[in-house]
């Protein structure tokens, strides 16, 4: 049964898409699947309450970054952890910060988050223009973001952030995380993914821009085919040449010939 956490006296923000963990079950089964080890570069995003914060500190010795916006959540937190010296919290949107600064060539970082569902999307997409610094990602989202995060093609959300999650990533998720594990309850269920950076990219390419502009022209046309998804963006040629079928939707092209087609180069 769900624990309900009142002793902070904050009232939940919709417009942060704040819903606070409270299942004491999901908190160690999360905490399980990260697996955090003292000596390891932990990001936490949207600690809230601190409901997870708590655990990572205890499995890191005291060591913890976390990035949060709402100010009058600050103090809460600096009040619950101030018997750990090296907690250190950074108010501030994750969407604008600077991951970077954080690590090392020896520490990558391990970042993780209960993210609120209005900014999930658009926050993994600027993680991964910083992924040379990450060592992994876990994060709780909405299951059916995390369900296009895994999607293969053909499937009906296979899209854009499948494509560029798993040309940089392996994609796995974990759990599902039903709606009553929080305070305020949320209308849809919730899924807990891991992600893992590539050591060598299956699929590499000579431009990331080329990559996210086609992958980016396809589905905002994924209804139409191929030929006319990508007219004026892809040569005619480079469909024939790579032996694209021009009759297939965006939604059949695999990772594979995405990448073909961004590093093609007319002879």
């Amino acid at each position: 049964m769900a624990k309900k956490n009142t002793k902070a006296g904050h009232q939940a923000r919709k417009r942060f898409g704040q819903n606070f963990l409270q299942d004491e079950a999901v908190i160690s089964r999360i905490i399980s699947g990260i697996n955090p080890l003292p000596g390891d570069q932990v990001v936490e995003i949207g600690p809230g309450l601190g409901a997870i914060t708590e655990y990572l500190l205890d499995s890191l010795d005291g060591k913890l970054t976390v990035v949060e916006l709402d100010r009058d959540l600050v103090p809460i937190l600096r009040t619950k952890f101030f018997n750990y010296p090296e907690f250190e919290i950074h108010e501030a949107d994750a969407l604008k910060f600077d991951f970077n600064a954080l690590a090392s060539a020896d520490s990558p970082l391990r970042v993780v988050g209960n993210l609120p569902y209005n900014i999930s999307t658009p926050l993994i997409f600027h993680l991964l223009e910083n992924i040379t610094h990450l060592k992994d990602m876990h994060f709780m989202l909405q299951k059916e973001v995390v369900e296009r995060m895994a999607a293969q093609p053909g499937d009906s959300l296979y899209g854009r952030l499948g494509i560029m999650s798993q040309y940089y990533c392996r994609v796995q998720p974990l759990f599902i995380v039903a709606a009553e594990a929080f305070s305020p309850v949320p209308k849809v269920e919730s899924a807990i993914v891991r992600l893992v950076p590539h050591a060598e990219y299956p699929h590499p390419v000579d431009s990331i821009e080329r990559l996210q502009t086609i992958v980016k022209s396809a589905f905002m046309k994924r209804r139409k085919t191929v030929r006319n998804a990508l007219a004026g963006i892809v040569a005619p040629e480079a469909l024939e040449q790579l032996d694209i079928d021009v009759s297939l939707r965006p939604e059949n092209l695999t990772i594979a010939q995405y990448t073909a087609l961004a590093n093609w180069k007319a002879s």
